[in-house]
């Protein structure tokens, strides 16, 4: 019961993290600039501004998301650890992917930054 409920809040974090990621992605890379084909260098100084805004919350969702995922999936790992320590490779599975959260929030923001 309580692994479902882990994996449920795990997905729930994971998809909020990269919802809220490509929406500040979208920001930035479809602005008419970037539509026409313009250099990066004819954009407004105001968009750059919301270039590194949308690439410094992607980073930062990213990392609050996986400290979330990795305290919640951290505490069954460890607990599962100890009842049945035969279960460690899969419990480190689970860690691994919940770290790889701030993963999609750093290649979102460097997305944003090429475009910027």
């Amino acid at each position: 019961m309580r692994l479902k409920r882990l994996i449920r809040q795990f997905l729930i974090v994971n998809g909020v993290i990269v919802i809220g990621s490509l929406v500040a992605g979208t920001l930035v890379m479809v602005t008419p600039e970037a539509a026409i084909g313009q250099l990066a260098s004819s954009i407004p100084e105001g968009v750059v501004g919301w270039g590194y805004l949308a690439a410094a919350i992607a980073v930062g969702l990213g990392a609050l998301g996986a400290g979330i995922a990795v305290g919640l999936v951290g505490a069954a790992a460890v607990g599962t650890i100890g009842e049945r320590p035969e279960l460690m490779g899969r419990t480190l599975i689970f860690v691994g992917l919940a770290e790889g959260i701030a993963i999609y929030g750093l290649v979102i923001a460097i997305m944003i930054l090429g475009r910027v």
